[in-house]
């Protein structure tokens, strides 16, 4: 039986993952981490990380980039393995995480989507096949209540692209601004607000006469709380301090 805390357990996506784990009998939530406080929540929920005293195998964030120092504390103290979920983290905090994952496993990802990141895979593929021949371009688009943009994903759908590419790539994120022919070394990435769009990213490859489109399309929230899960299980297993993501999934 793995146990895990949920941090955020009051949110949309807390919820999310407290569904996905009372449906799997071989896991137990211990505990939940939420300002808001306990709620309906059939488990024990605390205001801070630091008033749990219990014992877990592992504990997934869905809450804001605000609560990552007591949850670091909290892995680093109790030797939690954690599961990052949460995205807009500052440079500053993505270093906090590295440093932290020297002491313990931590594992980061913009989207647990198993599609997404089989879609990163065909993103370098589909790069480096068409090199400096096509323009790429990639259009995010989610629902009214996201605060950041781009999305993390779509950052990371351009790191992957941009990877593979023959040339070094710069993003532009805001084309109103640029008065100018575009760059062929540009990646553009657009983001899109509106109604209750779960998560949809479009890339494409635009050459001389010819387009190539790959696309994936969240239909709900549980394929980011299945993938959460699934990481959080997989991290129990693990020993060893060091940063994960869905690469180890994946493969």
């Amino acid at each position: 039986m793995t146990k895990l805390l949920i941090s955020g357990c009051n949110g949309h996506m807390g919820r999310v993952v407290a569904d996905i784990c009372a449906e799997d009998p071989d896991v137990e939530v211990a505990a939940g981490f939420d300002l808001l406080g306990a709620g309906d929540r059939p488990f024990p929920v605390f205001s801070s990380p630091a008033q749990f005293t219990g014992q877990a195998d592992a504990l997934i964030d869905f809450s804001s980039p605000a609560a990552l120092d007591g949850l670091l504390d909290f892995g680093k103290d109790k030797k939690v393995p954690l599961v990052l979920a949460t995205t807009g983290y500052s440079e500053e905090q993505i270093a906090q995480i590295s440093d932290a994952a020297q002491v313990i496993p931590i594992f980061r990802s913009a989207n647990f989507s198993l599609g997404i990141n089989v879609l990163l895979d065909l993103v370098k593929k589909a790069a480096a096949v068409l090199g400096g021949g096509y323009d790429v371009e990639i259009v995010e688009r989610h629902h009214n209540r996201k605060v950041d943009a781009p999305s993390g994903t779509a950052l990371m759908i351009a790191d992957a692209a941009a990877q593979a590419l023959p040339y070094e790539a710069h993003y532009v994120y805001d084309r109103q601004s640029v008065r100018q022919k575009r760059d062929p070394h540009e990646i553009g990435i657009s983001a899109v607000r509106g109604g209750n769009i779960v998560g949809d990213h479009e890339i494409i490859f635009a050459g001389r006469d010819e387009v190539i489109e790959l696309r994936h399309s969240a239909m709900s929230r549980e394929v980011f709380a299945s993938g959460a899960v699934r990481a959080a299980k997989f991290l129990s297993t693990v020993q060893e301090p060091g940063l994960y993501d869905m690469g180890e999934i994946v493969s």
